[in-house]
């Protein structure tokens, strides 16, 4: 206690159970459970802070040294960094990282408290549901403990640490209470600076506390939690990301984790768009880091086996990548060539990014009737059948014999019927689609388009339209049309794709059609994209780990020998 910054409360209610201590036997059973209470207290950090690291470059350079990209979540901790060396006050944010997995939401909270200088505490929260593990149990208990909250205060030291809550989504409830309602209080802001733990009964003071959950969707966090957190979004890293990240930091860690230097192996540009684009397809980089570990440990193998020169810097090429890994997985989308009827390509988002969608409508004799397939959710079905009726209110203004209606039956089909499609972004390939088919005009080669339509004709703004113009550009499109009010989200799309892509704007459907459908087809030829240069890397490994120094190893080592010395001693 005399060694102990405390508060005068808390220093108070120790004395008394000192008091209480001395006059129970050691040999009682309530003895013990007295002096694991003051033990407690004594443990938890009341007034003990780290200094905050508050040079906003230094950690900017941290950041970027860790992490590439992800630039919303490094500027608010930089601005957090800068509010705090103005205003002087402790007091956090409480923010929840929401994205896919292997995006790097728990890597990024370790290096958010590099930056700051302070302590790393995480608990999982995933399959809790017990309200005890979090407030902890009242010591009336046998084997009572504080909550994982209080614990995880006493396991890193100080009173502002930076605390991960991970997998927020996936706390459960039963019986025993429900979890989520108990950090309502240590989220909020207003409240968390009197958080009462069942098993201390006094006050702890949160509010120095940097919170920060993770969670890979928001729907099944309850909405009074969602509410009290500052929510950052991380959609998924695009290819142009994922080649930057494999380069500097997935081939340099799999080349030390499976025995190969420096001058071993390098790996072309193209060999690293290889992997990437034919075999993983994901948001985050989790399965791209594995696959590059198979292609580092045959390596590794060829190297043992003689067939590859040791420091010979043998070049990985896309043929080499094929060899080691065996046929593509997977098949990159690619636009239409050629000018073609009844045939748009649209442009969807998906939860690993987003990806091209063809549409295409044919028609036969019958009595008027539309059908759709494809695997199709309620929502595109409804765009479809909107972009069927403006299409057929339209059809003297469109140059369509209106008569055609009632003596054929449509069909539209969205291919890769397996997969399942929904989202009201399909309505402006759909309608270019029918009037493709029923005015006999071939749509524009490489060109991709976005946006819902009305019945009034008018173009309406969709999401996702970073996923979807990258894929977009991947597939080989050079015109993308898109809405007019979905100019603004342009902001968040890579300036290398801008460069490559040329926009067009919406705001009703006779400018698409004007632009999709023109009278010279033939003269609408594609820009070919300019090819990169195929460079070879050459990577520089990590730092080597204390568990990587051979000293450690060598004791054991001189203890095998021993034995070994010694069984010969016996058989001679």
């Amino acid at each position: 206690m005399e060694k102990t910054d405390l508060p005068p409360n808390i220093r108070d209610l120790i004395n008394k159970e000192v008091e209480r201590l001395d006059m129970i036997p050691q040999a009682s059973g309530e003895y013990n459970i007295a002096y694991t209470y003051i033990d407690w207290l004594l443990s938890v950090p009341w007034n003990e802070y780290t200094e905050d690291r508050l040079d906003v470059n230094e950690a900017a350079r941290i950041l970027d040294e860790d992490h590439y990209g992800l630039q919303d979540v490094k500027e608010r901790i930089l601005e957090y960094l800068s509010v705090l060396q103005l205003k002087k006050n402790r007091k956090a944010p409480i923010i929840c990282f929401a994205g896919p997995p292997g995006v790097g939401k728990t890597s990024l909270g370790k290096s958010i408290a590099s930056a700051m200088g302070r302590k790393f505490v995480r608990i999982s929260l995933g399959g809790i549901k017990d309200e005890a593990e979090i407030r902890g149990h009242r010591r009336t208990y046998i084997g009572a403990l504080p909550g994982r909250i209080i614990q995880g205060m006493k396991k890193a030291g100080t009173s502002n640490p930076v605390f991960m809550l991970d997998e927020l989504d996936k706390v459960g409830n039963d019986y025993r209470g429900d979890p989520a309602s108990a950090l309502l209080e240590v989220l909020d802001p207003q409240q968390n600076s009197s958080f009462n733990d069942h098993y201390l009964e006094v006050d702890y003071d949160l509010s120095s506390v940097m919170f920060i959950a993770t969670a890979n969707i928001e729907d099944t966090i309850p909405r009074p939690l969602l509410d009290r957190m500052e929510m950052i979004r991380l959609p998924g890293y695009t290819a142009m990301e994922k080649h930057e990240i494999a380069r500097r930091y997935l081939i340099p860690r799999q080349m030390k984790e499976n025995g190969l230097k420096t001058e071993d192996i390098r790996f072309t540009r193209s060999a690293l768009d290889e992997v990437i684009t034919y075999y993983t397809v994901e948001a985050g980089v989790r399965n791209l880091e594995r696959t590059f570990g198979t292609i580092c440990r045959k390596l590794a193998r060829k190297i043992v086996e003689g067939a590859v020169e040791a420091g010979s810097g043998y070049i990985v090429t896309p043929d080499v990548v094929q060899e080691l890994l065996g046929p593509r997985k997977f098949q990159m989308d690619k636009s239409e060539d050629q000018p073609q009827i009844g045939i748009a390509t649209g442009m969807a988002w998906t939860s690993v990014g987003g990806s091209t969608l063809p549409v295409e409508a044919t028609m036969m004799p019958g009595k008027g009737d539309l059908k759709l397939t494809g695997s199709l959710g309620d929502v595109m079905k409804e765009s479809a059948m909107t972009a069927f009726s403006l299409v057929r209110s339209r059809c003297g203004d469109l140059g369509i014999d209106c008569d055609i209606f009632g003596k054929h039956d449509f069909h539209i089909h969205v291919p890769d019927g397996a997969t399942p499609k929904d989202g009201p972004s399909a309505g402006v390939t759909l309608t270019t689609a029918l009037v493709s088919l029923l005015t006999k005009r071939p749509v524009r080669p490489h060109l991709s388009m976005t946006g819902e339509i009305t019945l009034r004709g008018k173009v309406t703004a969709v999401g996702g339209i970073k996923e979807k113009v990258i894929a977009a550009l991947r597939a080989g499109v050079r015109d993308i049309m898109m809405p007019a009010d979905n100019e603004k989200d342009l902001h968040d799309v890579p300036e290398e794709v801008k460069k490559a892509v040329k926009f067009h704007f919406a705001e009703k459907i006779e400018d698409v059609l004007a632009f999709a459908m023109p009278k010279n087809v033939k003269a609408c030829t594609a820009n070919k994209a300019k090819a990169l240069k195929d460079e070879v890397y050459t990577f520089e490994l990590p730092e080597e780990d204390e568990t990587d120094n051979p000293k450690k190893t060598a004791p054991a080592k001189k203890k095998r020998t021993s034995r070994k010395k010694k069984k010969t001693e016996e058989e001679k």
